[in-house]
């Protein structure tokens, strides 16, 4: 006999969804997700965006093979606290945040939650300053408000 079968017959359902989902626990992603594990270690705890105080402004040297500095901005998260580095994006994006603005950031969509691209250890992104979109700023649509 080489090699168990599946159960195949009117009442296999049950153990049809439980040999699944013994496999399922070996997968990253399902493993991750049913033992809440992004939320453990996730500063923005789960959530799409978040909004945080613009500490300092900060240039990060990008990876090997491009040579660069991106500009990036250093951000304490208002609802608990932790400090994160996120990427400003857009040419002359860092001229319109300045330091103790109200910045939301999101996550940059690299791989399985990581950083994004030749930006060593930056995982989120700015997506607004002050409430106004950056996007907004950028394109001059909008004024940054002054508070």
């Amino acid at each position: 006999m080489p090699g168990k079968k599946a159960p195949a017959g009117l009442f296999a359902a049950r153990k049809l969804r439980k040999k699944r989902l013994k496999f399922r626990w070996s997968q990253r992603e399902f493993k991750i997700r049913m033992l809440d594990i992004k939320k453990k270690y996730d500063p923005l705890e789960g959530a799409p965006m978040a909004r945080g105080i613009v500490l300092e402004k900060v240039g990060i040297e990008s990876r090997q093979p491009n040579s660069a500095v991106r500009k990036c901005v250093r951000v304490q998260l208002i609802k608990n606290g932790k400090i994160v580095t996120a990427f400003c994006p857009g040419d002359g994006a860092l001229n319109f945040i300045d330091e103790h603005d109200e910045v939301i950031i999101e996550g940059i969509g690299g791989s399985r939650g990581r950083s994004l691209g030749d930006l060593p250890g930056v995982r989120y992104k700015v997506i607004a300053v002050n409430g106004v979109s950056l996007k907004a700023l950028l394109q001059g649509k909008k004024q940054k408000p002054t508070r």
